[in-house]
């Protein structure tokens, strides 16, 4: 992974971390690893399988399998790392394959950065790896951040800006962004002779409303007077904002026409 790029071959881990582990071998007495994100091997004991009685080994963990354990002890002098299964939980698991994924993938994002600079990848770490560490907690965070808000996003936190250009290209084309949605329900009516036509113009007025980059508004007709916004955003907070600004317009717009409106959230 990109944290241990330049330090693979010496780095170890530490009792209490989680590290992911290719399965090499099993015997009666336990299981022989590898730990993919330090090339060093280990052993996890049959005592350390399960808390309950393990009968066969084989039924918890099988060769060749991918798995989620917990640093016991580490002999740097022997060159030994005893490991545990059971001390694992669910969440813990869950986290640390997503935080392995996310590793992986900012490794592929960056190898593909560095091919378009013409620069060794080892080298275009080094001269951003630190800051956006820092600023963004992990360098896949930084690189989804550059997705969402371009080169300036890493600029301002000290990466050149030739290689702040680049990433931003490669991983706007690379990384989909999740976006949340959420709807309420607006009640319009008007009662003038051409009330539809400015019922209308109210829809249109909300789904004009100024917005970041990126977020929609989207209206249609549930059963008149009733019609519902819908609105795709980054995040709740930005989204919230974006209904809550697009339901004010329509019923200010039909206000201003001699009707009524109300907004209702969430229906």
């Amino acid at each position: 992974m990109i944290k241990n790029m330049a330090s693979k071959k010496t780095e170890w881990p530490e009792p209490g971390d989680l590290v992911l582990a290719s399965v090499q071998k099993i015997t009666d007495y336990g299981a022989y690893v590898v730990l993919d994100e330090y090339q060093k091997e280990g052993l996890l004991h049959i005592s350390e399988v399960s808390s309950g009685w393990v009968r066969n080994i084989r039924d918890f963990v099988r060769q060749g399998q991918k798995t989620v354990l917990k640093v016991l002890r580490v002999d740097t002098e022997k060159g030994h790392v005893d490991l545990s299964l059971r001390r694992v939980s669910k969440r813990e698991r869950r986290e640390k394959i997503l935080s392995w994924k996310k590793e992986r993938k900012a490794d592929s994002l960056l190898r593909s950065a560095s091919e378009k600079l013409r620069q060794p990848m080892e080298e275009v770490y080094n001269k951003i790896g630190t800051q956006i560490e820092e600023k963004f907690g992990g360098i896949y965070e930084g690189l989804e951040r550059a997705a969402r808000e371009g080169p300036d996003a890493l600029i301002e936190v000290g990466v050149p800006k030739d290689i702040a250009t680049v990433i931003a290209e490669v991983v706007k084309e690379k990384i989909k962004l999740p976006m949340v949605k959420i709807k309420g329900t607006l009640d319009l009516q008007c009662m003038k002779p051409n009330g539809a036509t400015h019922i209308r113009e109210a829809l249109l007025n909300a789904q004009k409303i100024e917005k970041p980059k990126g977020a929609k508004v989207r209206v249609y007709v549930v059963s008149p007077p009733k019609y519902c916004v819908e609105v795709l955003a980054e995040d709740y907070k930005e989204a919230e904002k974006i209904l809550q600004d697009a339901a004010d317009e329509a019923v200010k717009s039909i206000t201003k026409t001699g009707g009524q409106g109300a907004f209702q959230r969430g229906k």
